[in-house]
């Protein structure tokens, strides 16, 4: 039975993972009680009790946790961060295990996994597979567009918009500089910066992520079904990813996959025009967030339960 400590269960994340693998018959969740869950030598203490320690927590406190699980030596626990504090960090791995071939076995062997974001999950979902064909080059200028449901946005924007009812929309991250986008550059090859422009819809969860192309812009000149044939060829086997065909009536909504942690990829072309859009469709809490944390920690601790099709045949 692998024991599993949950550093910050009562955020949204949080909740969604202890809900997820209370499900689960081999594991068993451990926890500190309320008044003590920001007492260090207690949170010290069930760190080096435990297998594996899931960090829901804000950046610079996922990062002292870490070092403190760390600091445990050989009774160190294998780590899973939720946060954006190391999705970069070269010493973590990448915890998107359909990304490439072999990145499963990546997380399985690995001790600290950094869980990636929703909004990236959707974008390296698409760039990853065609720049790694030559369909897209990796300096092609990228620009991503994105909505989620606002539980997205964490506490404060959840109350936003359930006390008070918040925008029906709004964009916002209009800076530039999402915390967001330096993973998606990395994961997805690019050498451009991409532009990201996110936004939230007044309903809970639910996200869809999309990239227009100028077809004759790209160096192959591909058709959308080169494109769609480049993201089909990548995900063969995959149970919780799949190319999905385009839309009778040219409509995407982004509730579709709330509960599931599945992703569903498109290609909508207008040959005619030489246009194309890439959508990606998820649940910001699922695959975006609890759903793929347990499909790692499986993956992390050898279960074969919550491990999609190709992660589980090279686990």
């Amino acid at each position: 039975m692998a024991t599993v400590f949950i550093d910050g269960e009562s955020g949204t994340t949080g909740l969604g993972i202890r809900e997820r693998l209370g499900a689960l018959r081999d594991v068993t969740l451990r926890s500190l009680p309320a008044d003590r869950r920001r007492d260090p030598a207690a949170r010290r203490e069930i760190m080096a009790d435990v297998d594996l320690v899931v960090l829901c927590l804000p950046d610079d406190a996922a990062k002292e946790s870490a070092a403190m699980a760390a600091s445990l030596g050989n009774a160190a626990p294998k780590v899973l961060d939720a946060s954006t504090a190391h999705r970069v960090d070269p010493g973590w791995v990448y915890g998107f295990a359909e990304m490439v071939p072999g990145q499963a076995d990546r997380i399985a062997a690995a001790r600290r996994v950094a869980n990636p974001g929703c909004y990236p999950t959707g974008g390296i979902g698409l760039i990853r597979p065609l720049v790694d064909a030559g369909l897209i080059p990796p300096d092609h200028p990228i620009t991503i567009n994105a909505v989620s449901g606002y539980s997205g946005g964490g506490k404060a924007m959840i109350q936003a918009h359930e006390a008070t009812g918040g925008p029906a929309f709004e964009l916002y991250g209009l800076g530039l500089e999402h915390k967001h986008v330096p993973e998606t550059q990395t994961y997805g090859r690019l050498t451009t910066r991409p532009i990201f422009v996110p936004s939230v819809g007044h309903y809970r969860q639910g996200m869809l992520v999309s990239i227009p192309l100028h077809l004759d812009a790209l160096p192959a000149k591909p058709t959308g079904a080169d494109l769609r044939a480049a993201l089909s060829a990548h995900y063969q086997g995959c149970d919780l990813v799949r190319v999905v065909d385009s839309p009778a009536d040219g409509k995407l909504e982004p509730e579709a996959l709330n509960d599931t942690d599945r992703l569903e990829l498109y290609v909508v072309a207008n040959e005619n025009r030489r246009q194309a859009i890439l959508v990606a469709r998820l649940d910001n809490l699922g695959k975006g967030a609890s759903g793929a944390a347990v499909q790692n920690i499986a993956l992390m601790l050898g279960l074969r339960t919550g491990v999609g099709a190709r992660a589980l045949a090279t686990a």
